[in-house]
């Protein structure tokens, strides 16, 4: 029964995501995952040496508690709860799982970045683009401020909804949980600096392996969103073929070729972190000028992208349920 409950959760998750969006006036379970996070950095590095084995050891350790504590916290409140009331069971794994997804979210965040482009300032424009990604902002022009976007839009697409729905539909809300403390533990110790080279180099090689099949899944449903959406599906299949691999990451170039690809354009190219320049190849072909209005089209092949993988996710859980 169980397993029906979270068949239905995922459906009306994805559509609550879709019709309302984060609800930013709750508390968010990534805000306590990330809590948990530091707390236990905290503790960890008092107790291992301050060496390259003891940091790595002590990142192992992170890795393997913030694990065990996001997967097993919400799979034993919602162990007891089916088990008990069902009916809050399945509330409660619903409102999660629409909570943990980031469609709405995320085209909210783009347009913002959109309607700064066409209403206000670039500086108005950088400070909302500095909300959603990682590189320094503070010069970019407006052609750099739009790929920024859709370069977000592109890469989340992945992390923070087909990867989500992926787990669910294998493990339910538990391993979506636990893909989520994972994800949140590379967005916080997998930087390759002085502090974290070596403590987050065991979290940022296991994001790269849980996404892994996720990313690639995204890259194709981001073809087949393509040709639903009217944009170029040949060329997104084209790009997404070719450039899929011209990241350092080995997921993140995987939507960024397959968006290029179908708007036309070429993202990705040298960018500042922190006042430093990386060097990074570009991702697709310069078929046209990168315009504001990629940033609305982005969106439109989010949601289809979403929309063909959610029904393919769906179909398969079903198909799971009625063998067992």
């Amino acid at each position: 029964m169980i397993f029906h409950y979270t068949t239905l959760a995922m459906l009306l998750g994805m559509i609550f995501d879709f019709l309302f969006g984060d609800p930013r006036w709750l508390y968010h379970p990534v805000i306590a995952i990330g809590k948990l996070i530091s707390f236990l950095e905290k503790c960890i590095r008092k107790i291992f040496p301050k060496t390259k084995i003891g940091e790595r050891i002590g990142g192992r350790l992170e890795v393997l508690l913030v694990c065990v504590f996001t997967f097993a916290i919400p799979f034993v409140i919602l162990y007891l709860l089916y088990k008990k009331i069902p009916i809050v069971g399945f509330v409660l794994e619903t409102f999660w799982c629409y909570q943990m997804l980031a469609t709405k979210s995320l085209k909210t965040e783009s347009m913002k970045v959109y309607d700064a482009l066409k209403n206000g300032t670039i500086e108005d424009a950088r400070y909302a683009v500095s909300m959603i990604v990682g590189r320094d902002t503070q010069e970019l022009t407006e052609t750099g401020v739009t790929k920024a976007a859709v370069e977000t839009v592109a890469e989340n697409t992945s992390d923070g909804i087909i990867a989500p729905l992926f787990y669910m539909a294998i493990g339910g809300v538990p391993l979506l949980f636990l893909y989520k403390g994972i994800n949140t533990m590379d967005s916080m110790l997998g930087y390759k600096n002085d502090k974290y080279i070596h403590f987050g180099r065991c979290a940022a090689l296991l994001d790269d392996v849980v996404n892994y099949i996720p990313a690639r899944l995204s890259g194709w449903f981001m073809i087949v969103a393509a040709y639903l959406t009217k944009f170029d599906g040949k060329n997104a299949k084209k790009i997404y073929l070719r450039d899929r691999r011209n990241h350092a990451s080995p997921n993140s170039a995987q939507t960024e070729s397959a968006m290029a690809g179908a708007l036309n354009i070429q993202l990705a190219g040298n960018a500042y972190y922190f006042g430093k320049l990386y060097e990074k190849p570009t991702i697709g072909d310069a078929n046209r000028s990168v315009e504001i209005e990629d940033i609305p089209r982005a969106n439109r092949i989010l949601y289809a992208t979403v929309i063909v993988g959610g029904i393919i996710f769906l179909l398969l859980r079903i198909i799971v349920v009625c063998i067992l």
